[in-house]
């Protein structure tokens, strides 16, 4: 109960902050958002945790956001910053990987106490940095993807929550999967590996459904030109 309560606090913690990027530096602050997200999930990643009953990893929540921050390029800026976030995105996990490993090859002093720590973490890095750059490049740009194939298809306002939603849980799934068993297998049995699998995806699914009144939020901002940028690349109508 106790880890269900901080994940609710965090999903709720974590919305704030997309929305407080958004509102507050526009575009580039959804750009600065996709950077934190990658980064944070890849760390949180390594922890295991029991939610809600499942055996699941950390950093579902704030990985999640990502697509959030696309979804939202997307309806305001049109697909070309939504790949730009992508890309921002898969060079600040490559950046992050690289300069950690040279890290961890620095001999420490009689006086460290970091360097066992930054091991343990760290040096699973590669591998999981190699599954999650793959997943994300798939998963984010299938998001973008779809997101502009179900806004053409379904303009406006009142069918906002279907081309957010739609994409995501679709590019979720593949994110699940690509990740999951490039970053795992073998690594955990297969039991745990299928549990961590599908309370993955499920708790991924409830945030995609739980982002859709801040893509609303951000649709009323908008409208009421309280975005740095004023007028979007693409307005909607």
């Amino acid at each position: 109960m106790y880890n269900d309560l901080l994940w609710v606090g965090q999903l709720l913690l974590v919305f704030s902050m997309i929305m407080i990027c958004f509102r507050l530096w526009g575009k580039n602050g959804l750009y600065y958002w996709t950077v934190i997200s990658v980064i944070v999930s890849n760390i949180q990643v390594v922890k295991n945790v029991q939610l809600f009953g499942m055996d699941a990893t950390l950093g579902n929540v704030v990985y999640a956001t990502s697509f959030l921050a696309t979804d939202l390029l997307s309806e305001f800026y049109g697909p070309k910053a939504s790949k730009k976030a992508v890309g921002l995105g898969f060079f600040a996990l490559l950046a992050m990987t690289v300069t950690m490993q040279f890290a961890l090859l620095f001999e420490p002093s009689a006086s460290d106490i970091s360097q066992e720590s930054l091991q343990r973490i760290f040096g699973l890095m590669p591998r999981i940095a190699f599954a999650s750059i793959l997943a994300y490049v798939l998963s984010n740009s299938h998001d973008v993807w779809a997101y502009e194939m179900w806004r053409k298809w379904k303009p406006g306002k009142k069918t906002l929550w279907m081309r957010n939603n739609f994409s995501t849980m679709v590019s979720q799934l593949i994110d699940t999967l690509v990740f999951t068993l490039l970053a795992f297998w073998g690594v955990y049995p297969k039991e745990v590996l299928i549990s961590i699998m599908v309370s993955t995806y499920v708790l991924k699914w409830v945030v995609a459904l739980c982002d859709t009144p801040f893509m609303y939020l951000g649709r009323h901002w908008y409208e009421k030109g309280r975005i740095p940028e004023l007028v979007p690349v693409s307005p909607q109508a």
